[in-house]
């Protein structure tokens, strides 16, 4: 810790204050009246809505970008960071979601980038590592090859990288996005042994279970300016979650009549034989996928990112044909059918990445709504453009979607609204008997979460199956009726999606046998 900290500490003063922090981009304010206080050896939560500024604010406290209002204090003094590497000379230190590792490299290799001058002291480096891996849990192998580490070991990489410069401040974004049950578990526990030490935390969050395990305070952000600000979040959640998303939220719970009722299996609309895909490299990404959904039913597939998920989801919307295997939407076979033919056949897609494969940016609103079906608008060869803005406004209220008009430019929509319009879609096919939805959460906030699980249950509800894929097991726990497991590629076993079934789920998607 370092000694202005101590000090800092003892006379129970935040160290680090922004004071009516504000910051623009051309016209758009992203930051307005902004205050913050961090305190020495605090883990402090930053909630918000996706562009609520969450992000924009710790750039700043980075370095990435210099205010346009307001001032930021450090240890009482004026803190102007001229950028990244100027914010770690004073004692701040950021890990982004994207990590910045060179695979090639080993652990000590990649921790002497940098700060190595003249001759290489790896031995001195591993011994460094190895302190600080006893100091703050952080199991680590110094001279592993990146390449060879799985995302939660090159996390601890970025975090070892952080810690050896001594930081005051830890700035943690939405860091368990990609991370394993045991994994986020020992993350957070890491947080606290960090804090411990003296170093505060700022953790970016959406995780309401992550806010109640480790956060001392929690402020949230909406629209730019701060609106909530809490010193016991454990026992707030609701009020907190509310006043970021400006109403009540649902219960985080499974709610009763879900979980007492028994899913409607009238008919078998998804059945997968065997499926397979070998890449060009000739590694085997899904081996023998065989399942059965059925009207009425949400299947949750989990597992961590990287396990196949990708190449079932590719598969079964028409993007790619599988290497072996077949696949049936209502008794009819679409295995290496179009996509169009999907559609047709009633099968909504939601995919991973609705930017590369699940709109068209630089199109209005209204048109991506109906990208699969503007034929339905066309009159004499012509689009009817009145009747598509009027469906789509419809669909706007129907899904909650905010936009300033249904000519607005979709890429400028925020990520949520852009999730509720794809789903808008792909929900509301004429003749929508199964629905593929893969990682419909990721980078959404809880508000946005919220209402996305919401319109998946109520197709459920209306006898579609839904076949879920997520990284998220805490929400396939609170929304699917059963959950398999995918680890390399193969079903390693599938359970009830219940509470009590956490663990077990968890070891599963670690590769061990039930």
């Amino acid at each position: 810790m370092h000694q202005s900290q101590q000090h800092a500490a003892k006379a129970g003063q935040p160290w680090l204050q922004l004071e009516s922090i504000g910051k623009r981009f051309g016209s758009f304010q992203a930051l307005q009246d902004v205050a913050l206080q961090i305190r020495p050896g605090e883990i402090q939560c930053l909630l918000g809505e996706n562009g609520a500024g969450k992000s924009t604010l710790c750039n700043l406290i980075f370095g990435v970008h210099e205010p346009t209002a307001g001032q930021m204090l450090l240890d009482g003094g004026v803190y102007q960071p001229q950028g990244p590497a100027d914010a770690f000379a004073q004692g701040i230190a950021m890990v982004h979601q994207h990590f910045s590792l060179v695979s090639d490299l080993s652990v000590v290799d990649n921790l002497l980038l940098g700060q190595a001058h003249g001759f290489l002291r790896r031995g001195a480096m591993a011994d460094r590592v190895a302190r600080l891996a006893e100091q703050y849990g952080l199991q680590l192998d110094p001279h592993a090859l990146i390449s060879t580490l799985s995302v939660g070991e090159r996390q601890r990489v970025e975090i070892v990288k952080c810690l050896m410069r001594e930081p005051r401040l830890l700035v943690l974004d939405e860091p368990t996005a990609v991370l394993l049950p045991d994994e986020i578990d020992a993350l957070l526990r890491v947080c606290r042994r960090v804090a411990a030490q003296g170093c505060s935390v700022l953790l970016v969050t959406h995780k309401l279970a992550e806010i109640k395990q480790v956060a001392d305070r929690v402020t949230v952000l909406r629209g730019g300016r701060i609106v909530a600000h809490s010193e016991h979040p454990a026992d707030e959640l609701d009020a907190l979650v509310q006043a970021m998303i400006q109403h009540a939220p649902d219960s985080p719970a499974r709610p009763a009549a879900a979980a007492s009722r028994s899913p409607r299996l009238q008919d078998e609309v998804l059945q997968v034989d065997g499926l397979g895909v070998t890449d060009v490299q000739g590694v085997t990404r899904l081996d023998n996928f065989t399942l059965v959904l059925n009207r009425g039913e949400i299947i949750g597939v989990a597992g961590v990112e990287g396990n196949g998920q990708s190449e079932l989801a590719s598969v079964l919307s028409g993007m790619s044909s599988p290497s072996r295997g077949r696949f049936f939407i209502n008794g009819e076979e679409l295995s290496g059918a179009s996509p169009q033919a999907v559609t047709r056949a009633g099968v909504g897609v939601v995919p991973e990445d609705r930017h590369a494969t699940g709109c068209i940016t630089d199109l209005s609103l209204a048109e991506n709504i109906f990208l699969n079906r503007l034929h339905e608008f066309q009159r004499w060869g012509c689009l009817d453009r009145a009747a598509m803005r009027a469906a789509a406004s419809e669909l706007m209220r129907r899904f909650d979607v905010r936009a300033a008009s249904v000519d607005s430019r979709f890429g400028g929509l925020s990520g949520g609204n852009q999730q509720k319009a794809v789903l808008a879609r792909e929900l509301t096919l004429r003749n929508l008997t199964c629905l593929i939805a893969s990682q419909p959460t990721r980078g959404l906030d809880v508000g946005a979460v919220q209402a996305v699980y919401g319109h998946i249950r109520a197709a459920r509800d209306q006898g579609v199956g839904v076949l879920l894929i997520s990284s998220e097991l805490d929400e396939l726990l609170t929304v699917a009726d059963r959950i398999v497991v995918l680890y390399r590629g193969r079903i390693m076993g599938s359970c009830p999606a219940q509470p009590d079934q956490r663990a077990r789920i968890g070891a599963m998607m670690a590769g061990q046998t039930p």
